[in-house]
């Protein structure tokens, strides 16, 4: 009896001291040693204190962890689980997939990670790149390779040797310091991720390339992608403390990847007539790739379904009605994954209440004000197309572009005035007015309901504030000094005003409009990171930044989409680079390992995406051509924005020379909006679902219309029901354990057809 005694007396020390270590505690040497006394009250709870030396007492323990309780203070177990709760994530789907542990003697900066992270980083950029000019762009995420490499890492871990090299030697390394673990499969997405992020600086070359028809030469493009991914790691370095280390800032779309993470390294024992969460992935993973054979190739009609057009197939108006593809979508559905996830993301990552603001603006949008102004003849709306991105005459035909272009590559007035004003369709028009609504309600919305928030932690910034459990075991590594990101900033924006300069002939930007851009980023980085930090969706800066400069230097298509790339795309760029740093910080990733990786990611991507879109422009005939597969649907979008903003410019289109001055009032109603939220949440305060009305997400909706299509959302809105609200709502178990790890499995099983189809196009090439 003595001995089981004392054995359950070594458990409760053991209990006791993992409770401090899981709480980013670490225990005194001395309490390593020290005995525990321990007792359980009435209620089962044992309770744990720290006892100090009695000075007057010698033969007392230094200091002991000690378990008791007494019957005037019982501690029950609520208490001990909203002790819990407070160190935990506030979020609840956070507390729900993030691990609150951190084993900081794993390797990282291994020979595995090394080469796994660079081939998974050249593949998805070749990939993706690749197949972006398609009339279908498909896009292939991360989470592809997140779980290629793990079969790959553990045959690297079971046969390459596990000699030392330069043992001895403070240069002393291995190839295999041991088993594949999670953190070096984090370091490895990293580089994933930097593949799988579209470079926008693309969009320049191919618009120059392609449409132009003018040159572009290769170290000048480099030169733009390289500064234009990399300025955006300035930005987000200066913004961590905002928008990683507060538990609020929580990034949704993480969760997928840290559930993967968990499915595929944690070990959990299958519960009766269940499955594990790696059982499960790879059932859904095995199911998905086996379907899209249909909507890939046998079954195309499944990307998007609509009876309204079966019924009435020879009827214009339920063309324009019922059609997903080129009409309102009424009734419209894609059974494929492809479809449901290409523009808005996977609806399974994203929060109810985000779905519903989207859901909403959607609604409000395509079914109500668009509708209204075609049938009302707004902006002569019934002589163009219900939906399209073309630019057109006063009588319906397509603009002659290159008819207005002077030898100089800058807009020949004469020649304007023979071609007449140019012309867009009603919802291409209306999109700009909701662009400059989502605007001034991102900068509205902010300032009222996160205003105090930012502000608090500015003054706090160099104060002791509470943290969360995971920012407290992050403390415990070396933070990356804000300085490194100055020094990023600086060597950066003299890089690009040299560039501006030294090939102003190519780029047309001069060296004012490099720095005004760069001061449009750093203003809004802050608000569309707090959204999508919160929300998983976020407003674009592109019409804005194409606004300002097509006022201010007009006539120069280059330079207004060079400007575009370094306001827009550098504040993209950082809110992608926040993200993973907040991927780092759920799985416990040193910050300036992290920091590396992205660093070097980063250029290695940079180098496959332009080598990748160069060979395609100059061997694939006809790209970029309607009548070819090769359609560059975005880069067509693209190049009518630099026609619109930067050739003809503003003052023509949307000023007091345009006819569409009158879109410029949505300024007003997205300044108006959130504040109208604001009112409303404090006139009915127990109305809870009036905090959740998020303006600037609701506004934006349809932001990635006309390139997605009506069936985009419908089909998303679906999805996004269905898993956030039902599953969540009435099987919180099963989401818990299943919804992540299923919205990898569809992407996986989607991107291996798209790897599968590759190698046959391939072969038969």
């Amino acid at each position: 009896m003595k001995a089981m005694g004392s054995a359950t007396q070594r458990n409760l020390c053991e209990l006791c001291r993992s409770r401090e270590v899981r709480r980013g505690r670490r225990p005194s040497p001395a309490n390593l040693d020290s005995p525990c006394i321990s007792s359980v009250d009435l209620t089962g709870t044992t309770r744990c204190v720290t006892k100090a030396k009695d000075p007057t007492n010698p033969s007392s323990a230094s200091s002991s962890s000690s378990c008791e309780t007494t019957e005037e203070t019982p501690v029950s177990s609520n208490e001990e689980e909203a002790e819990e709760e407070e160190e935990n994530s506030p979020i609840r789907e956070v507390a729900l997939t993030v691990p609150t542990t951190d084993d900081h003697s794993l390797p990282v900066l291994t020979f595995r990670m090394w080469f796994l992270g660079s081939i998974s980083c050249i593949l998805l950029s070749f990939l993706n790149q690749f197949f972006w000019y398609r009339r279908e762009p498909l896009v292939i995420s991360a989470i592809s390779a997140q779980i290629a490499v793990v079969p790959l890492g553990r045959l690297m871990a079971a046969k390459i040797t596990d000699r030392v090299f330069l043992q001895g030697s403070k240069w002393e390394f291995t190839l295999n310091p041991g088993p594949f673990n999670v953190k070096e499969h984090v370091l490895i997405t990293i580089f994933a991720n930097a593949g799988a992020g579209s470079v926008y600086a693309i969009h320049i070359i191919t618009v120059v390339k392609a449409y132009y028809m003018k040159n572009m030469t290769f170290f000048v493009s480099f030169i733009v992608k390289v500064t234009t991914q990399v300025l955006g790691f300035g930005w987000a370095g200066i913004f961590r403390k905002y928008l990683v280390e507060p538990a609020a800032m929580w990034w949704p779309a993480n969760l997928v990847q840290v559930s993967l993470f968990r499915a595929l390294h944690e070990k959990e024992e299958r519960a009766k007539g269940g499955l594990t969460r790696t059982q499960f992935f790879l059932i859904a993973f095995i199911c998905s790739f086996a379907y899209y054979v249909f909507p890939g190739y046998l079954f195309q009609m499944l990307t998007s379904l609509s009876w309204v057009c079966w019924f009435f197939p020879s009827s214009v108006m339920a063309q324009q009605i019922g059609s997903g593809l080129h009409g309102l979508g009424i009734g419209a559905i894609g059974l494929d994954w492809s479809t449901i996830s290409s523009y808005l993301g996977s609806p399974l990552a994203s929060p109810w209440f985000a779905t519903v603001n989207v859901g909403v603006g959607f609604v409000l949008a395509i079914y109500v004000l668009i509708p209204i102004c075609y049938w009302l003849d707004v902006y002569k709306a019934k002589t163009f197309p219900l939906f399209s991105s073309s630019l057109f005459t006063n009588e319906g035909s397509k603009y002659n572009i290159a008819s207005i272009i002077d030898s100089n590559f800058h807009l020949d007035l004469q020649a304007y005035e023979r071609e007449g004003p140019l012309y867009l369709c009603t919802f291409f028009a209306i999109s700009y007015g909701i662009g400059f609504a989502a605007l001034s309600s991102t900068i509205m919305h902010v300032a009222l309901f996160h205003g105090r928030e930012i502000w608090e932690q500015s003054m706090d910034s160099f104060k002791e504030k509470k943290m969360d459990v995971h920012t407290r075991l992050m403390q415990r590594y070396k933070q990356v000094p804000e300085w490194w990101f100055w020094c990023i900033l600086a060597i950066n924006i003299g890089v690009t005003i040299f560039a501006c300069e030294y090939y102003k002939d190519q780029l047309q930007l001069p060296w004012w409009g490099v720095l005004l851009a760069c001061t449009v980023a750093i203003i809004f980085t802050l608000p569309i990171g707090i959204l999508t930090a919160i929300t998983n969706q976020a407003p674009g800066l592109n019409i804005i930044t194409e606004y300002i400069i097509g006022y201010i230097y007009p006539g120069y298509p280059v330079a207004n989409m060079c400007f575009k790339v370094y306001g827009y795309i550098s504040m993209k760029q950082a809110v992608l680079f926040l993200e993973d740093f907040k991927l780092g910080h759920y799985m416990k990733i040193p910050p300036r390992i992290m920091f590396m990786a992205q660093i070097v990611g980063t250029l290695l991507s940079c180098l496959v995406y332009l080598v990748t879109a160069w060979w395609q422009l100059e061997t694939i005939p006809d790209i970029c051509n309607s009548n070819s597969v090769w359609t560059c649907p975005h880069d067509k979008v693209f190049y009518d924005a630099s026609v619109i903003w930067g050739l003809i410019g503003p003052h023509r289109i949307f000023g007091d020379l345009g006819l569409y001055k009158s879109v410029n009032w949505f300024f007003l109603v997205g300044a108006i909006a959130p504040i109208l939220v604001l009112l409303a949440s404090r006139m009915f305060p127990r109305q809870e679902w009036i905090k959740l009305v998020n303006m600037p997400i609701l506004i934006s909706s349809i932001r990635w219309m006309p390139s997605a299509t009506t069936v985009n959302y419908t089909s998303w809105l679906l999805a996004g029901f269905f898993s956030g609200f039902v599953v969540f709502r009435y099987r919180p178990n099963l989401w818990q354990r299943y919804n992540y790890v299923l919205s990898g499995a569809l992407d996986a099983g989607l991107a291996l057809w798209v790897f599968c189809f590759i190698c046959v196009w391939g072969l038969r090439m």
